[in-house]
Formats: structure tokens, sequence, C-alpha cells
């Protein structure tokens, strides 16, 4: 067996900066990721004034109720979706006084879709500006406070919309009331309210299926904060060993594991792989033998291409239904998956939200990341049973873990003992 240590949670770490800026009080963060995607959005709070101090597992986070220090700023939120989300967000709210706030991103966010956001921004009256096209970075807010009240939103492309909200409501004059008529990746929002809970804000839930949320006004507490493993992450080491007939172990993901995307491993084990889950932690088995399936995969939509990757080397067919938002991720992942794996020699089908991939003998080639950190990562795996697989931007991967591609070495040195 072996036991592996993966980084903190991407969606977790970046919840927790939003939670922990708006809180008063100073924050502790424990083992917090520590990535492109995170420094980047720290790197924004530091340049809103909030007090960001950092050491090797821990990063300090002076709470700031009333919002950013400075009236100006100019934030870069590199390609980062929560930071280019989240932030503005967090800007829209400063009630001490009015500031002015410019966000930009790279050309990757920037064709990334906001205007559900900030239409709804629009509606509880925030002034702003998208510069060059509607409903994309380069955007301008000027903040005055936000009173709050009720709002409808579709939040079927991405559940960040939503997130943004929810943790913006304690930070209006008087709360927020959000009806939502379709949700994407629905576990991520089970992530953002369990963690307002452990900043002291509780979310009540009502309507049909429970898509009303209403959120009380009156801000958050500081607290010491630690971030789980990232299960995104731990994906690609579960799929791993399901291809290899190895058994692996991660430890900090277990029963009481806020991520959604934890439950890849439901699928693997459809697929014949052996899960056991405990308290702290989760273990995959395999004997290396795998079978097609049938798959909805819109709660866990980020683990799509992990199980494209994984595909071909299946004994029937494997079709992920429902997956029609990854086409606005870091870049179209269904087309992505789809265009590697023909590279690969497979045969593959896909439609507006499906991919179904066919068993086949996948021969190397170099994959097209698109600059897109989940697919290098997914195809690593498939790289272990093709020899000579490389990438067009190995280094796209900072994003999330900068280290993968060691500890992925690191890995299959001790599987291959």
């Amino acid at each position: 067996m072996t036991v592996i240590d993966i980084p903190g949670s991407k969606s977790v770490t970046a919840r927790a900066l939003f939670l922990a800026a708006a809180a008063d009080g100073i924050t502790t963060l424990v083992r917090p990721l520590r990535s492109d995607d995170t420094e980047g959005f720290a790197e924004g709070l530091s340049s809103l004034g909030y007090e960001v101090a950092q050491e090797a597992d821990r990063w300090h986070i002076g709470g700031r109720p009333a919002g950013p220090a400075t009236t100006e700023a100019d934030i870069y939120c590199r390609d980062g979706a929560t930071t280019a989300r989240f932030l503005p967000t967090l800007a829209a709210a400063a009630a001490a006084a009015t500031g002015t706030y410019r966000f930009d991103a790279s050309a990757q966010m920037r064709r990334r879709p906001l205007a559900p956001l900030t239409e709804a921004l629009r509606t509880l009256g925030v002034e702003l500006h998208h510069e060059a096209v509607e409903g994309h970075h380069p955007l301008r807010i000027v903040a005055a406070g936000i009173k709050g009240g009720a709002l409808t939103l579709d939040a079927g492309q991405s559940s960040q919309y939503l997130t943004a909200l929810l943790m913006l409501g304690p930070l209006t004059a008087e709360g927020l009331r959000i009806t939502v008529t379709d949700l994407v990746s629905a576990p991520y929002i089970e992530i953002t309210l369990a963690m307002m809970r452990s900043f002291g804000v509780e979310v009540a839930r009502s309507g049909h299926d429970n898509n009303v949320f209403t959120v009380p006004p009156g801000g958050y507490r500081a607290t010491t904060y630690t971030v789980e493993p990232d299960a995104s992450t731990a994906g690609y080491f579960f799929a791993a060993a399901a291809l290899t007939g190895h058994e692996v172990t991660v430890r900090g993901l277990g029963t009481d594991a806020l991520q959604g995307d934890l439950r890849f491993v439901d699928v693997l084990g459809r697929m014949g792989a052996d899960v056991r889950t405990t308290a702290d932690s989760t273990t995959v088995r395999s004997g290396g033998e795998l079978s097609g399936l049938t798959v909805n995969m819109r709660d866990i939509s980020d683990t799509m291409p992990t199980l494209a990757a994984l595909a071909p080397f299946a004994s029937g067919p494997v079709r992920i239904e429902d997956v029609g938002n990854t086409r606005v991720k870091e870049c179209d992942r269904l087309e992505a998956c789809a265009e590697n794996l023909r590279r690969m020699g497979i045969t593959v089908d896909t439609g507006p939200d499906r991919i179904e991939i066919h068993p086949g003998t996948p021969r190397p080639t170099e994959i097209a990341t698109h600059g897109d950190h989940r697919i290098v990562m997914s195809f690593a795996v498939a790289g272990l049973r093709v020899p000579g697989i490389t990438y067009d931007d190995p280094g796209c991967v900072r994003k999330t873990f900068p280290q993968f591609h060691e500890a992925f070495a690191d890995f299959t040195d001790l599987t291959n003992r």
C-alpha cells in the first residue's frame, strides 16, 4: 500500500481567504494550498489593503469587515477563476468609503464568463463596468456598500457565481435572499455553506429543491481553519491505482470531507476498483481491470478529464454525461479530451454535454494542454500505460499543484517497487 499526502484544496483555500478577509479579527489558515491561483488570490488581497502574512504552512489574514483598506486598487487575477469572481465581489461590499477597483486577468481568464455574477451585483445596486467585452474581464467596480435584498440567479454555468454571492451576504446591510434557477457542481455549494458556518454564519434554505438561500447580515468571526487536501488532485492518484493494479491511501480525505469531488472514487468503484473510506482517509485498490459505464458527472465535473484519460483502458465504452459546463473552464475541456484521445488513436464521440470513449490501445503523442492544468494531470494517468506521452505546456500545473510532476514520478516509483 502507498500512502500519500495531497496539497491543500484550491477551492477551500480560496473560500477561506475570502472569509478570513471579511471576518472580524485575524484568521490563521493551516496548510493552505500554495499555487499560482492561491498566491494570486493572496496578492489580490494585499493590493486591496488586507494584511496577509505567509509562513511555510500557515497564512495569517487580518480581516476587515468594512472592506478594503485602500480606496483604489488595480488587481491582476492571473488565471484564477475563484480570484476573478470572488475578489470583485468582496471589493463591491466596501462600506467604509467609496472605492474604485479595477480587475483584470490572463487572456485565458478573460475568455471565461462573468455575466451572471456581475448582473446579480448590478441588481444589488453595484456600479460596475466591463471595459472591453460585456460579461468578461477587465472589470471596474465603484463600491459604496450594498444594501442587500432579493435576487434570482442562474448558476448553471458555474457554482462559483452562487458561492460569491452567498459569501457576500453577511457583508450587506440587510442580507440576501437568492433564488437559484439552475445549479451545476452543487457539492461546491455545500463546501461554501459549511465554511461559512465555521466562520460564524448560518445560511437558511427553503423553496422547491432547497433552491432559495437566505443569508443574514452581521459579518464573520475570525478563526483558525485547517484546509483539507484537494480531492480533485487526489483523483489522479486514485485513478492511477485503479489503472495499474495498486493500492493507494490518501490521508485527510474521509467520511467528513467537504469536497464533493471525492465522489470520483465511487465512479472507480463502479468500474471495479475496491474503495474503502474511513473517518480520515480514503483507499483505492484494484487488480487493474476496469469495466465501462455510463455516468452523470454534473456534480463532479472537474474529475471528468481524469475519467476520460482512464477510459480507453476499460473493457467497454465509457460515456460521461451532463458535463456541458466543462466547455467554459480553463479551456473547452470536453473537446480537449476528445482531441487528445483521438491523437492517441482512440475512438471518441462527443455532443454538447457528453463524451463517449471506446476501448483501445493508445499510442504516445504530444498532449495539447490548452494551458489547462487538469488536462496535463489527467493524461499523466494515461501515461502510466503509454510511455512516451509528452505535453506542449507541462508547466501549467503550477495553477494548482506546482510539484505535480515530481510527486507523480515519486508515486510511480513507489508503486513499481
